[in-house]
C-alpha cells in the first residue's frame, strides 16, 4: 500500500532565547481572568499583551483568511489577530502570537494549523505562532510549563472565577451603581499584583484572598427585588468573549436580568478528567492515567478551598462542584461525549436549572457539530425532565445579525417574565 504523505507548512518556532526580546499577543476572552493570568506569565519574564481590538475589521480580516464554513471562533481569532498587526504599531522581528491547544478534536488545537497558514497568507509569516498547551502538541512552538507555573495559572483563573460570580450576583442589586464594578478592578488589580511578584498561590496565601474578595463584595450594600434569572452556556469562546456573542452580558443586563455565566474552572477539570474517561472506555496507559488524577485533584483542591470559603457567605449562589456537576447527568448523557464542551455542556444546564437559573441561553457557532449534539441536541430531553427549562440556542456567525440574536433572547425573556409575574401573582 503506497504511504500517503501529508504537507506541513514550515514556521518560525518560539524558542527560549526569545521570551525576553518578544511580545507575545494573546487574544481575549475572558477580561477579569485573563487579566490576571497575565502576570502570571510575567514573573516568569514573559511579556505578554491582551488584544482588546473589537469592531467589524475583525470579522473582515478573518473571512478574508478563513473559509466562512470554519468555526466562527476559528475566524474571529485569527482576524483579531491579523487586525492587530496590520495597525503597524508592532515590530514583527520582535513580536509572537499565542493560542491554547487542549488536545481534543475540536476548536482548542486545530486552530493553530489554520492561524500559521493565514498569517502566511497574510504577509506575517515570520511571526512565531506559539502553543499554549500541556499535551505534548507542537513541541517546538510551545512554552515551559514547569508544575509551580501551572499551579499559578489555575490560581489565577480559580480567582478569576469567584470575581466574576460575585460580581455578577451583587451588580443587578447593588444600592450605589458601580460598587460591583470598583470592587472587581480592585481584586483584579490587586491579585495580579500578587502573582506577579510570585505570591497568592499557596494555600494559606489563596484563602485569605479569597475570604477578602467576598467579604468585599457581601459588604455591598444590596436591594434584592425579583429579576429574571438567566444563565449563558455554550462554546467555550462565544460563551466567554463578548467579540463573539455580540456583547450577550452587557444585553441581558440591559434587559434588567441577572446573569449566571458558568466559571472556568469546571471545564479544566473536564479537560483533564476526559483523558481519564478515554482509559477507562478504551484502555490506555496506567502512568497516565495516575498523572490526569494528580492533576485532576489539584485542580479539585483549589477549587475546594473557594467552596469552603464561600460557606461563609450564604446570600450567594456558589456553582457546583466539579464531580456534582458529573453526578447531575449520570443517565442523561454518556461520559464519552466529549468533542467541544461535551457532556459539561449539558451538565451545565442542568445545575443552572436546578439553581434558579432556569432561562438559558446557548451560545453557539453556527454549524457547530458538538454543540448540535450536547446543547441544542439536549434541550428537548433537559425540557422533560424539568418542564419550567426556557432554553434558547442562538447560533453566531459573520452572517447572523445582532437584531435577529437579540430578539429571539427577548421572546424567551418574555416567557420568563410573564412566569415571574404569575408566580408573584
Amino acid at each position: 500500500m503506497k504511504e500517503i504523505k501529508t504537507h506541513v507548512e514550515p514556521h518560525l518556532p518560539f524558542t527560549g532565547d526569545m521570551k525576553k526580546k518578544y511580545k507575545i499577543l494573546i487574544p481575549d476572552m475572558l477580561p477579569v481572568h485573563f487579566a490576571i493570568l497575565r502576570e502570571v506569565f510575567t514573573s516568569y519574564g514573559y511579556n505578554l499583551e491582551i488584544l482588546k481590538n473589537t469592531g467589524p475589521s475583525v470579522a473582515v480580516e478573518g473571512l478574508k483568511y478563513v473559509h466562512n464554513d470554519t468555526c466562527y471562533p476559528a475566524l474571529l481569532v485569527i482576524g483579531q489577530m491579523i487586525d492587530a498587526l496590520n495597525t503597524g504599531k508592532y515590530d514583527l522581528d520582535s513580536t509572537a502570537v499565542m493560542i491554547t491547544q487542549t488536545g481534543g478534536g475540536c476548536r482548542a488545537s486545530n486552530y493553530i494549523h489554520l492561524l500559521r497558514k493565514a498569517m502566511k497568507k497574510a504577509g506575517y509569516g515570520k511571526v512565531p505562532v506559539i502553543s499554549l498547551n500541556i499535551s505534548g502538541l507542537e513541541k517546538g512552538s510551545s512554552l515551559k510549563l514547569t508544575i509551580p507555573m501551572l499551579v499559578k495559572m489555575l490560581c489565577a483563573l480559580c480567582y478569576g472565577d469567584l470575581i466574576t460570580l460575585l460580581k455578577n450576583q451583587t451588580e443587578p442589586y447593588e444600592t450605589v451603581a458601580g460598587a460591583s464594578q470598583k470592587a472587581t478592578e480592585k481584586w483584579t488589580k490587586e491579585i495580579a499584583e500578587q502573582l506577579k511578584k510570585g505570591k497568592g498561590w499557596s494555600s494559606k496565601a489563596f484563602e485569605k484572598n479569597m475570604n477578602g474578595i467576598a467579604s468585599d463584595f457581601a459588604a455591598i450594600e444590596r436591594k434584592v427585588t425579583p429579576k429574571v434569572k438567566v444563565g449563558v452556556v455554550g462554546e467555550i469562546y462565544v460563551k466567554y468573549s463578548a467579540l463573539a456573542n455580540n456583547n450577550l452580558e452587557e444585553f441581558l443586563r440591559s434587559q434588567d436580568c441577572e446573569v449566571n455565566v458558568p466559571g472556568i474552572m469546571a471545564f479544566i477539570c473536564f479537560k483533564i478528567d476526559n483523558r481519564i474517561e478515554d482509559i477507562k472506555l478504551y484502555g490506555g496507559s496506567m502512568l497516565k492515567k495516575a498523572v490526569c488524577n494528580l492533576l485532576l485533584g489539584k485542580v479539585k483542591n483549589i477549587e475546594s478551598i473557594m467552596h469552603s470559603v464561600m460557606k461563609n457567605y450564604k446570600q450567594y449562589q456558589m456553582p457546583a462542584t466539579y464531580e456534582h456537576l458529573k453526578e447531575m447527568v449520570s443517565g442523561v448523557i454518556g461520559y464519552g461525549a466529549k468533542m467541544g464542551e461535551g457532556w459539561l455542556l449539558t451538565a451545565e444546564m442542568v445545575e443552572l436549572i436546578k439553581s434558579g437559573y432556569e432561562n438559558i441561553v446557548c451560545a453557539q457557532p453556527f454549524g457547530c457539530l458538538p454543540n448540535h449534539i450536547v446543547g441544542k441536541g439536549m434541550v428537548r430531553k433537559l425540557r422533560s425532565l424539568y418542564p419550567t427549562a426556557n432554553i434558547v440556542p442562538i447560533d453566531y456567525d459573520p452572517g447572523a445579525t445582532r437584531v435577529n440574536q437579540e430578539n429571539r433572547i427577548k421572546l424567551m425573556l418574555a416567557v420568563a417574565k410573564e412566569r415571574m409575574q404569575s408566580g408573584e401573582n
